[in-house]
């Protein structure tokens, strides 16, 4: 397993949007949360034929629709979801923009494969043409992972290092590991950090084959959601009054699981997260886990009540409501913490929130952030 933690001057989280099954914003997703509405709904023919015909998606998204037909028309789902997460943590709020783009600012973005739907329907296209070269050159670009990353990078203007990180549900902190480390290395001043999946017809069937690890689907495992969920990290500067902390980046601990049981691996990391921290557990006001169908979501539960049952922490987890959002999943638990400690800053202020995810491919992490 690979120690990642912060030291003295760590960076912090200033701002955060989502784009999720409630809808474009940080304040729809913070208000669905809070009202705990479910996202379960029925698809359309839009989406063709799936396992079992529902999902959590993005309400009336179209990328055209949302962004405009210029710079549209090959731009499949995924890519348009993380360039309008960006766009709305960037208008949400002038200093966003101001510190947020130009030279200095960083994108790291997460992901499982970039969007399946893509690869699967360009590789299609070659196999059923008249000839195997007769696609369409403007959408071979979505079929690579780090697509929406630039895109994102294009459309706003972020001249600094830009990377995609494959993880599965894992990427998000994946992501913020990496933006810890470039602002750590003097390589970025700023870095809009997340992680982004679509809904596919494509990825549904994926999901439906691989079920639990085994070749056969889980019965148990929530539907599929969607979406993208962004963070503004940079270093924490106490002499700036302007700088909007939300939380401090204590520690991110990235592990593997070696066993086939994810519990051991979890265990250690938050162990781990804790210890270089300097932080006591009954300090841990709430927890974010990825919700995981199968043994991995077993193990993440046994592994946060092994470590933080004690401080009887409050359960944030999201996936019951939106779905399972696979390579985004661990963004918007962040965003979820965040939310719940601006609705209830007395309860919150001063402790910490712990970010849990497994991965079925044997990846494991957890995050630590203070909370202001």
């Amino acid at each position: 397993m690979t120690t990642l933690t912060t030291g003295t001057g760590h960076p912090v989280i200033t701002a955060w949007s989502a784009v999720s099954p409630y809808g474009i914003g940080r304040v729809a997703y913070a208000d669905g949360l809070r009202e705990r509405r479910g996202t379960v709904t029925g698809l359309g023919p839009e989406y063709g034929t799936t396992p079992d015909g529902a999902g959590c998606v993005v309400p009336s998204f179209g990328v055209r629709e949302v962004l405009g037909k210029k710079g549209t028309r090959s731009m499949d789902r995924v890519t348009g979801l993380a360039v309008t997460a960006v766009g709305a943590l960037l208008d949400d709020g002038e200093r966003n923009r101001a510190v947020g783009t130009g030279e200095g600012a960083a994108f790291a973005l997460g992901t499982t494969t970039g969007s399946a739907q893509s690869m699967m329907d360009f590789t299609r296209d070659s196999l059923t043409g008249e000839q195997p070269f007769f696609v369409d050159p403007a959408r071979f670009p979505n079929t690579v992972m780090n697509c929406a990353a630039g895109q994102s990078a294009i459309w706003y203007q972020l001249k600094g290092p830009n990377a995609t990180i494959a993880g599965g549900r894992t990427a998000g902190l994946h992501a913020l590991n990496y933006a810890r480390r470039l602002l750590a290395s003097g390589r970025a001043r700023t870095v809009l950090c997340g992680a982004a999946e679509e809904y596919s017809q494509s990825r549904a069937w994926l999901e439906h084959h691989c079920g639990d690890g085994t070749g056969h689907p889980d019965d148990t495992a929530p539907p599929l959601g969607e979406g993208c969920a962004m963070l503004l990290v940079e270093p924490h500067a106490p002499d700036d009054p302007g700088q909007p902390v939300l939380a401090g980046i204590l520690a991110v601990e990235l592990g593997v699981v070696l066993d086939g049981d994810p519990r051991p691996a979890l265990v250690a990391c938050l162990r781990s997260a804790l210890r270089r921290a300097g932080v006591e557990p009954h300090r841990v006001a709430a927890v974010a886990r990825a919700g995981a169908p199968g043994r991995e979501g077993r193990g993440e539960a046994e592994a946060v009540r092994e470590v933080l049952g004690a401080a009887h922490p409050v359960d944030l987890t999201p996936t019951a409501l939106i779905g399972d959002t696979g390579a985004a999943a661990a963004a918007f638990q962040v965003a979820a913490l965040l939310s719940y400690a601006a609705d209830r800053p007395e309860q919150t202020s001063g402790r910490i929130g712990v970010i849990t995810s497994v991965d079925r491919t044997g990846t494991v992490g957890c995050a630590l952030l203070g909370l202001r």
